[in-house]
């Protein structure tokens, strides 16, 4: 029980830093509303359960220098200096007014997409879950299945949390005139993370 405490207070703690799953889902929120976002949220969920059951399989692809690795570092760079673009070309742009439930099966099956891919490409994830898979190496397979699901269970609620947040109405229009700084400092925000794991694979 101590470790499980353990594990999930870090998990927890990683959720707590802004990054690229953060300002896709607030994005999304804003810009098309929580129920809308919320694929995006399944999405970003999705990709972490892949991580973590590839860490705790002992998958050698999550390994810092691996040839996949890397691979998924430079695709994770290249998404983020696109969806960084797009923040900033579209900032200021959402109309904050009620959304409409027409189109919305589309829009949230290309949320999904859109999160598990930005998920997916987030070296951050692969790291944290193969240090968090060191941890427990000695655990029964029954723990690690019971951290699995916890892990996956708490992303999700988290982003669904942020969501509906994020995108409240009242919320959004109270701070209409900040919305387009925030998009676009979430747009610098991304393309320096790219930048900066860009400039780690050169030096490295």
């Amino acid at each position: 029980m101590e470790q499980f405490l353990i594990v999930a207070l870090a998990h927890f703690l990683a959720l707590l830093s802004p990054g690229p799953d953060f300002f896709l889902v607030a994005r999304t929120s804003i810009s098309a509303g929580w129920r809308v976002a919320s694929g995006t949220c399944l999405g970003i969920a999705l990709a972490n359960g892949l991580f973590i059951a590839m860490a705790f399989a002992g998958l050698a692809i999550l390994r810092e220098g691996s040839a996949l690795f890397t691979a998924v570092q430079l695709g994770g760079a290249g998404y983020l200096l696109y969806i960084g673009v797009l923040f900033l070309r579209h900032a200021g742009s959402s109309e904050l007014t009620a959304v409409t439930t027409q189109g919305a099966i589309p829009e949230w099956g290309r949320a999904l997409g859109m999160g598990f891919v930005c998920g997916a490409l987030n070296p951050k994830n692969a790291l944290f879950y193969a240090s968090l898979a060191g941890m427990v190496a000695s655990t029964s397979t029954g723990w690690k299945w019971l951290y699995g699901a916890w892990m996956f269970a708490i992303v999700l609620l988290w982003d669904l949390l942020v969501a509906g947040a994020i995108g409240n109405q009242r919320l959004l229009k109270r701070f209409a005139g900040a919305l387009p700084w925030l998009e676009r400092v979430a747009g610098c925000m991304l393309i320096l993370l790219a930048l900066g794991i860009l400039i780690h694979l050169q030096w490295r």
